[in-house]
């Protein structure tokens, strides 16, 4: 799906048929894939954290193990 989109500068329009093709091979929501891809790249460096009905992100301190 990548591809379809980064090299539409280099070979045109032609390449988006990729898009379709990646849709297919990945499967599920791409929402989901993003949420996914988001946790990935936090790897327990964020924490979400509730008080007085707002929620927020908060960074865990280094060192300290996220659970």
């Amino acid at each position: 799906m990548a591809a379809g989109f980064g090299l539409l500068p280099v070979f045109g329009p032609v390449v988006l048929l990729a898009v379709p093709v990646g849709l297919v091979a990945l499967r599920g929501c791409p929402l989901c894939w993003t949420v996914g891809l988001f946790q990935l790249l936090s790897r327990g460096r964020l924490r979400r954290t509730c008080r007085d009905g707002r929620c927020t992100l908060e960074r865990v301190p280094r060192g300290r193990v996220a659970g």
